[in-house]
């Protein structure tokens, strides 16, 4: 019973130390096309993007939702005339693919943002 009890709370240990290193791929900071820094962090079951620096630094400009895979769809937001888009991501290596489209995907522009 003694020896059930620490492989318990042995595997419980384990599993609070790897709870850092299981953050979601798409969290932590990006370099935007346009300079900026981009910061994604979770939010209420999403993910939330927020701008740190440059000329928008702390408007929110997005929302997303992990699809799978490496994949993300939700909202993205233009920080420079405030239009919101359906929006989708992929990851790639330190690679963040950010699309956002409009008239159900026939008119869509994409950025790719680095990861610092």
């Amino acid at each position: 019973m003694i020896r059930g009890m620490f492989l318990i709370a042995a595997s419980s240990a384990m599993l609070l130390a790897a709870g850092p290193a299981m953050a979601d791929p798409i969290e932590g900071n990006w370099k935007t096309e346009a300079g900026s820094t981009a910061q994604i962090v979770p939010c209420g079951g999403s993910f939330c993007i927020t701008l740190k620096t440059g000329q928008h630094a702390g408007k929110k400009i997005g929302t997303f939702q992990a699809a799978g895979g490496g994949k993300y769809t939700g909202k993205i937001t233009d920080p420079n005339n405030d239009k919101t888009y359906s929006g989708k991501g992929s990851i790639t290596g330190d690679s963040l693919k950010m699309g956002g489209c409009v008239l159900g995907g026939l008119i869509c522009r994409n950025q790719t943002w680095s990861r610092l």
